[in-house]
């Protein structure tokens, strides 16, 4: 690659001004506090990742991503954005490129909602679709190369693109959140993985402010990272794609970080599912499959203290809205056509709101 010109530079720093601006406008994410009885003496906190401009956590990802790529040179004026992604990355992309006025090209499967695509291609962005999600890694860079641009791969540097020790992350954001709550320093800390980016920054946020909070990351059928984690194998890969989109991976993504994670919760496709119908139900929040992944691990986490008779907090996150969702994963024919049935998991949820007791 050619040395970077003065002009080079004066875009960069413009663009870096931009992000940063767009930052500086944006209010934080609400911390919500869903009721649970007060005998059980647990308290549930959500962090509304919903309400960033793109409309999920990856907004966050986004814009470090694109700070990483100017900072090192690899993005430039009319630079071509090319991303692997099951959607949400893709969206949060598409509006940070817009915002610097740089073409975007997503390469995502078919099974993509329709509203994820619909989305990007609002933001500017035009969609690659192939069949499988193993593919989607070769087809990007192949892009990337034939457009001159710049792949942004999210599943590497998820991890390295944000600072884990503060500056405004999301673990600092959550923990000044919960300053002036009875429970300011949390028993556990719920999460998913798609790239990996967020469980790393969490953990290491955690171990380097010395706080006793666990990190327990949640991951649905078919994904890598949970036999991967449990069986200690790095390069562990099943092959096949997660139906909950956003996270869970074929493969151990290179940004997920097995060793700072002390728990990890295993989880049916449809339990998910039931988990995203029932928040809606207990908490009038209307969220996407991965919170429902979430709420199934915590709901778990918040059974074992019940019954160990310890009083704390959880948190955990509302990674996007279920309005993007409409046509899948809320509509009955669709979970039909998957085999995926809710009410078996959704009867065990009554049940633990009415005793207290997990027998899922």
């Amino acid at each position: 690659m050619n040395r970077a010109s003065s002009t080079d530079r004066s875009w960069a720093d413009q663009a870096v001004r931009k992000i940063s601006a767009e930052n500086n406008r944006s209010a934080d994410t609400h911390l919500y506090s869903v009721p649970l009885p007060e005998h059980w003496g647990v308290q549930l906190y959500l962090k509304d990742e919903s309400t960033h401009r793109s409309g999920s956590l990856k907004h966050r990802l986004a814009r470090s991503l694109f700070l990483f790529g100017l900072v090192n040179g690899w993005i430039r004026e009319d630079t071509t954005i090319v991303e692997a992604s099951s959607g949400s990355t893709a969206v949060s992309e598409a509006y940070f490129a817009q915002l610097l006025g740089l073409p975007f090209v997503a390469v995502m499967t078919r099974t993509t909602s329709p509203e994820k695509i619909a989305l990007i291609e609002q933001f500017g962005g035009s969609c690659l679709l192939v069949d499988h999600a193993s593919e989607v890694y070769a087809v990007a860079r192949e892009v990337a190369e034939t457009s001159r641009g710049h792949y942004m791969d999210q599943f590497t540097y998820a991890e390295r693109a944000t600072d884990w020790r503060g500056n405004n992350n999301i673990a600092e954001s959550i923990f000044q959140q919960l300053e002036l709550e009875e429970y300011p320093v949390p028993d556990w800390v719920v999460v998913g993985a798609g790239t990996g980016g967020t469980s790393a920054t969490i953990g290491r946020y955690l171990r380097y402010h010395c706080h006793q909070t666990r990190l327990a990351v949640v991951d649905p059928e078919n994904s890598a990272f949970y036999p991967g984690w449990r069986d200690g194998v790095p390069d562990y890969s099943t092959g096949m794609p997660s139906r909950i989109e956003g996270i869970g991976r074929p493969r151990m993504e290179p940004s997920f970080v097995p060793s700072v994670i002390d728990r990890m919760i295993q989880v049916p496709d449809a339990a998910s599912v039931a988990a995203m119908r029932h928040l809606r139900t207990v908490a009038d929040l209307h969220a996407g499959p991965s919170t429902g992944t979430n709420l199934w691990g915590v709901w778990q986490l918040v059974a074992e203290m019940i019954a160990d008779g310890r009083r704390g907090s959880i948190v955990s996150l509302m990674c996007d809205g279920g309005e993007r969702y409409a046509g899948n994963y809320y509509n009955p024919a669709w979970l039909a056509s998957q085999n995926m049935d809710p009410e078996p998991y959704e009867a065990v949820l009554k049940k633990f709101f009415e005793t207290g007791v997990w027998e899922g």
